[in-house]
């Protein structure tokens, strides 16, 4: 991808998953990677796995977290170009079970987590362009977007209805319309765009849904095949890249062709 190459990084919900593999694709792409997550011995981990620029230890859930962590990310790299805001969680239960404690769990994480972080990475972006923009030359080009990229994750299940989800479906919705408010306002500095995963194996869902419920899920894709986390790696790196530099305020789904045949209202 065009214009990687020593663009620092930052990967929340980074130490699993499709987190630590688009770590590791971004690595390859010659970025500078910073990984954010809660998990100190992942963390750990994964920097003598894959040689990070670093790794913040914080909760996306709490805004003082997020802001001490930013100021961590200035002193490892010295600011912020790309934001991969990815953490997540998820529970699956029935919706007149879900208790207001869970309510709040998965909101905390997957809304309230991705407005804080993204409105940090937001303010850090817009400063730093406007400090080049003092030291550009007059008249000259730019591509739009060129103050920072921010990618926001979606999933699929905030596009259309999935049984025994409603907390996590709903935040997922939510993040989907905040990513179209922040491209808009944020524009044309920095580009927002949202992705949108379908099923996509990795370890949170290995713990949720057996090998049977897998590969029969697997069979009623187009594609028969369940998602790689690289193959939303893949995405990540080019919607950051200079190759995507007319897209913002965008919902991108991989997915397999799942929700084009509605296979996603089936239980």
């Amino acid at each position: 991808m065009r214009g990687l190459k020593g663009k620092r990084v930052l990967i929340t919900g980074g130490a699993g998953g499709i987190g630590t593999a688009t770590a590791a694709r971004f690595l390859e792409e010659g970025a500078r990677v910073v990984v954010l997550d809660r998990d100190a011995e992942a963390l750990s981990r994964l920097d003598r796995e894959l040689g990070l620029s670093g790794t913040i230890r914080a909760d996306v859930s709490d805004p003082d977290d997020v802001a001490h962590a930013f100021r961590q990310l200035e002193g490892l790299v010295g600011g912020l170009d790309v934001l991969i805001n990815n953490a997540g969680v998820s529970q699956r239960h029935r919706f007149v079970d879900i208790t207001p404690e869970e309510w709040r769990a998965v909101m905390d994480v997957n809304l309230n987590g991705v407005f804080y972080v993204a409105q940090c990475a937001a303010r850090s972006m817009l400063a730093q362009n406007a400090a080049r923009s003092m030291l550009a030359l007059p008249g000259a080009r730019s591509l739009g977007g060129e103050g920072g990229v921010i990618l926001n994750m979606g999933s699929t299940n905030g596009l259309m209805g999935y049984h025994y989800y409603a907390d996590y479906n709903a935040s997922k919705a939510g993040v989907i319309e905040l990513t179209r408010s922040m491209a808009l306002e944020l524009a044309p500095t920095v580009r927002v765009n949202a992705v949108c995963p379908g099923f996509i194996l990795t370890p949170m869902q290995e713990t949720e849904y057996s090998a049977e419920t897998q590969h029969a899920f697997a069979g009623k894709l187009p594609l028969k095949r369940l998602g790689r986390p690289e193959d939303v790696a893949a995405l990540f790196a080019f919607l950051a890249s200079d190759d995507a530099s007319f897209i913002t305020g965008q919902v991108l789904v991989v997915d397999g062709g799942e929700i084009a045949g509605g296979l996603a209202s089936q239980p």
